[in-house]
């Protein structure tokens, strides 16, 4: 059974950062490409940031760029995005996912499991 858990979120003023996890389980970690996608309330899931099975390659939302940094563990089967400089368009929930991609692909039907989401709430 897979299974990817998210946590890391929470509520933070403007300017200020969060890190977020997400251990998988149930699964050859290494044959996967994960990505961390978004949904904001009334609005559709958004493709964040994703990185390759190596770590060698990442894509990231041009909303995103320069703020926020995504990276992997293959020894502890984590992924982490770490969200600088955040802003209040950067409240949504978060979401893992992972995809056997040999690229990073930015669409949510390119990727299999997901996890349950985390919210994350910047406040002005």
């Amino acid at each position: 059974q897979v299974q990817l858990v998210e946590s890391g979120g929470g509520l933070v003023q403007a300017g200020g950062s969060l890190r977020l996890s997400c251990v998988a389980s149930g699964l050859t970690f290494t044959s996967y490409s994960m990505a961390w996608f978004r949904q904001a309330p009334g609005k559709e899931r958004e493709f964040v940031a994703g990185v390759t099975w190596t770590g060698g390659s990442t894509r990231y939302a041009d909303s995103v760029k320069g703020r926020f940094t995504i990276s992997r563990d293959n020894a502890k089967n984590t992924v982490y995005l770490q969200m600088n400089s955040l802003k209040p368009e950067d409240t949504a929930v978060y979401y893992c996912a992972a995809g056997r991609l040999i690229v990073v692909l930015t669409s949510s039907a390119s990727y299999t499991y997901w996890g349950q989401g985390t919210q994350v709430t910047v406040s002005s």
